[in-house]
């Protein structure tokens, strides 16, 4: 395979003397004239710069207004909690240790005395009492205020300058690993207080970070452009001098722009050109993700409001049709919301030991068809014709189709398609202005309650707008439980959203993406969060 060579080198041409002895006989060639051997060294110096299509045009990079994986990638770069995930496991980050309690209920955190921000003011643990404050403030609108209750974080305070104290109101094992989640990140109030609310972080002059890199451009739709932070704690890990983050939201055009040697980082490709990119580019590489794709129904539109027609629904596609011929990256077909890397406290696996609440690969047509009848609807008669929303892009394009088609052979029914850039899209689904929309979680820790904690009242991200008393019961008792009795709230829990198919599961997820053979030290955390601190641009071979 003819191998790409990508124009962003320097090259400087140097030439070294052979010496022996340096001074003494640089002396003794002044004397005789002669001259001396030479020989040209030539020093390839590599442009440390990063092209990466992000894929979308993101809503936000306010740390505490995110709630979406493309600004998840650039505040993960921009930003730090006050633990990071390096190769799999958490270390200091803004904060240089911490203790816990006895009873695993207070955490202490000591902020390290280099932590600055990257217009070179101090960085205190008032900057984290303040953005920990904002996001669960109810006029934030914080897409991730349900996060703190989720995980027991119960209080708050800078102590002093350099100490943060958090007190839980039950254990929570995975809460340091929260820290380094964006919703975790400290923001400074004087820059958010600068402008309209979420505006500030994609202005250079207000956009104050304490990560590895700081925003220096952003262009709305187009691009945004990211500089070394000259303040980060670690600096000197920082290789990188400029990270052109594109918004190319066409797959093909992305995917053509890599294969050019204009882009160096994508994970966004046509589903039609995987199994030749599987079967030819070694750049291609597919890893695990914990996340689920799915449909989520609005409860308040009627039948959708009728478990029998959303049942019907979901079993009338076949999964295994739309992994193996639609989206072709090894994705697996999905019977439960949650997918099959989280275990209980048995070790045993979750989604295995819940069962598939009638959910096959295939479909189970008859039975569709019987439960639409039972309905009111035989045949699909007198079914009205519903909407599926989903935001551009080709892939959701061709999933929709695929649904769309199964729906109307398997049950009779007509649906049509609409799609809204991502920015709007995301408000119309989180307002309720949708029939049928296309949903997709990424876990946000590792545990059942990253995906069942959705669906509690009220929830921003509870798009269907479910509320079950009994479920939100389970949930908030979990909290204070231990061990398996814990999980079994959570079974009970699993059962209550599966068997009355709030929303339909279609596919796990899983990571394809395409690196450039000059992108060295690239990593993504376990949450499949880009992180190119500690990247660097190399020679193509």
């Amino acid at each position: 395979m003819t191998k790409r060579r990508i124009a962003l080198f320097l090259v400087m041409a140097l030439v070294t003397f052979a010496f022996a002895g340096c001074a003494g006989n640089a002396a003794a060639e002044e004397q005789t004239g002669e001259a001396t051997t030479t020989e040209e060294a030539v020093v390839t110096e590599v442009e440390q710069t990063l092209v990466w299509n992000l894929g979308s045009d993101p809503k936000t990079i306010d740390p505490g207004l995110n709630g979406a994986t493309d600004g998840g990638h650039i505040t993960n770069n921009m930003f730090e909690g006050l633990m990071r995930e390096i190769d799999g496991k958490y270390e200091p980050g803004m904060a240089e240790s911490y203790t816990v309690s006895e009873d695993g209920l207070t955490y202490t955190f000591v902020i390290r005395e280099d932590a600055m921000w990257s217009d070179g003011q101090a960085l205190t643990a008032n900057d984290f009492e303040y953005a920990w404050s904002r996001v669960v403030n109810p006029e934030t609108a914080s897409e991730y205020a349900w996060i703190f209750d989720a995980a027991n974080v119960d209080s708050w305070t800078a102590v002093d300058e350099k100490t943060f104290e958090v007190k839980l109101s039950s254990p929570t094992p995975y809460f340091v690993g929260l820290t380094a989640f964006y919703t975790f990140f400290p923001v400074r109030e004087d820059m958010v207080a600068a402008s309209e609310e979420g505006s500030w972080a994609s202005n250079p002059e207000t956009a104050v970070s304490n990560g590895p890199f700081k925003l220096t451009s952003f262009k709305t739709g187009d691009r945004l452009i990211l500089e070394p932070n000259e303040f980060y704690w670690k600096k000197d890990e920082v290789k990188l001098t400029k990270i052109e983050v594109l918004m190319i939201v066409d797959q093909a055009t992305a995917l053509t722009g890599f294969e050019s040697g204009q882009i160096q980082v994508l994970d966004d490709m046509p589903s039609a050109e995987i199994p030749r990119l599987l079967a030819e580019d070694p750049s291609f590489m597919i890893l695990p993700k914990d996340a689920t794709y799915y449909y989520s129904f609005n409860l308040s539109v009627k039948p959708l409001d009728d478990v029998m027609v959303r049942k019907a629904l979901s079993l009338a596609i076949d999964r295994q049709a739309i992994v193996e011929t639609v989206t072709k990256a090894g994705q697996v077909p999905a019977h439960s919301l949650i997918p099959s890397g989280h275990l209980d406290a048995n070790g045993d696996v979750f989604n295995q030991v819940s069962g598939n609440y009638d959910i096959e690969p295939m479909a189970k047509v008859e039975e569709a068809r019987a439960l639409l009848a039972e309905a009111g609807y035989p045949n699909g008669e007198g079914f009205p014709t519903f909407e599926i929303m989903y935001n551009t892009s080709e892939g959701h394009k061709n999933i929709a189709e695929a649904i769309q088609e199964m729906w109307k052979q398997n049950l009779g029914i007509n649906v049509t398609l609409a799609n809204q850039e991502w920015a709007v899209f995301q408000d119309t689904r989180r307002q309720g202005n949708y029939e049928i929309c296309i949903s997709g979680w990424v876990g946000d820790y590792s545990d059942p309650t990253t995906y069942l904690g959705m669906f509690v009242t009220g929830n921003s991200n509870n798009y269907p707008g479910w509320s079950n008393e009994a479920y939100d019961a389970l949930l908030e008792t979990s909290k204070s439980a231990k061990g398996q009795e814990r999980f079994e709230m959570l079974y009970e829990a699993d059962k209550l959203l599966s068997e009355r198919y709030v929303v339909m599961p279609v596919y796990y997820y899983t990571d394809p993406q395409m690196i450039g053979e000059t992108v060295a030290g690239w990593e993504k955390t376990t949450r499949g969060t880009f992180y190119f601190g500690r990247s660097e641009m190399v020679s193509a071979e």
